[in-house]
């Protein structure tokens, strides 16, 4: 599906561009919103090489990666940054995750973006099964995974390797049959 255009009642998803690479590096380069991720800030050239290849991938036959910028449907200006990728090992599945500007957390639009990945996932591209996984020290990521309908099936022990050390992850997943759109999510093609 190129190019992704799902609309919610405040947000949209949309094609990264390489004008956003200011705005995704003020997002990426934040310690904060890095420090619960498997990443560290990023610099402005390593956001730079990741819009280059997202945009690359969102050409590819099969698409199997879908990077996305999160945008305030009003302002058209880019909060955050969202992604979908094809699991690999198991059929019809996909791992998503976001990361949104610290200014506005705690107003629900973490959620708001978990549902359109899975209006994404289930509507547009026929998946069965979306999982995400978060670090035990960011609860608020765990709620709000939670609240866009998802549930928490465990941890992975040792999972990924941050900061010189081994780190657990907390998993969460939802299945096509359970996920309901909620109002103002658009699940059919839009433009």
């Amino acid at each position: 599906m190129h190019p992704v255009n799902i609309t919610g009642p405040r947000l949209q998803l949309r094609e990264l561009h390489s004008r956003d690479v200011d705005a995704l590096h003020a997002i990426q380069g934040d310690a904060d919103v890095t420090r619960h991720m498997k990443l560290e800030p990023r610099t402005r050239e390593e956001v730079e090489h990741a819009i280059s290849c997202s945009i690359t991938s969102a050409g590819a036959e099969p698409r199997n990666i879908y990077m996305l910028a999160v945008v305030c449907s009003e302002e058209r200006q880019l909060i955050g940054y969202a992604d979908l990728d094809l699991d690999p090992f198991a059929e019809k599945a996909a791992t998503i995750g976001f990361m949104l500007r610290p200014d506005i957390w705690g107003r629900g639009l973490g959620t708001e973006v978990v549902h359109l990945l899975c209006a994404l996932g289930f509507h547009h591209l026929g998946l069965h099964r979306i999982w995400a996984t978060r670090s035990p020290l960011n609860a608020a990521s765990g709620k709000t995974l939670l609240k866009a309908g998802m549930t928490e099936d465990g941890r992975i022990r040792d999972h990924v390797f941050v900061d010189g050390a081994w780190r657990d992850s907390i998993t969460y997943s939802v299945l096509n049959h359970e996920w309901q759109a909620p109002e103002g999510i658009c699940v059919s093609t839009c433009s």
